[in-house]
């Protein structure tokens, strides 16, 4: 029974120290979706690259981040496509094709939904009992 206790206490520290190490990438995540909305919203060729700088920064942030071994390189290659997608996105609005790079940016979407799920917590009974 102590061991049952010191176990089920040992894998709720482990959660907690797992859920405060990301929360710093979950942070960075929601601030490139607040930038992904303002520039699928913004009108102005300025207005949009400046939101999709705000996004290339935040990916370069979030390579910085501490991924688990068994997703890391999913999840950098992941960064990687949007960063493709943002930049080819940019050489649009350069050529003031605005809605065609909009279109362009809805495949970060995608990947997002993709890629989120590498990174979703594991459950009770997985914790308990493993995948």
């Amino acid at each position: 029974m102590r061991r049952l206790i010191i176990f089920l206490f040992s894998m709720c520290f482990a959660q907690v120290v797992s859920a405060q190490e990301g929360q710093d990438l979950n942070q960075t995540m929601k601030n490139m979706g607040h930038a992904y909305k303002q520039a699928m919203e913004a009108q102005q060729p300025d207005e949009v690259n400046k939101h999709l700088n705000t996004m290339l920064l935040l990916l370069q942030q979030s390579k910085q981040h501490h991924f688990k071994a068994d997703v890391k390189s999913q999840s950098l290659q992941g960064l990687r496509k949007v960063s493709d997608i943002i930049r080819e996105a940019q050489s649009l609005v350069a050529q003031a094709q605005i809605q065609q790079a909009k279109q362009l940016l809805k495949q970060v979407d995608e990947l997002r939904k993709e890629y989120h799920e590498l990174h979703e917590p594991p459950g009770f009974w997985e914790l308990l009992f493993g995948k």
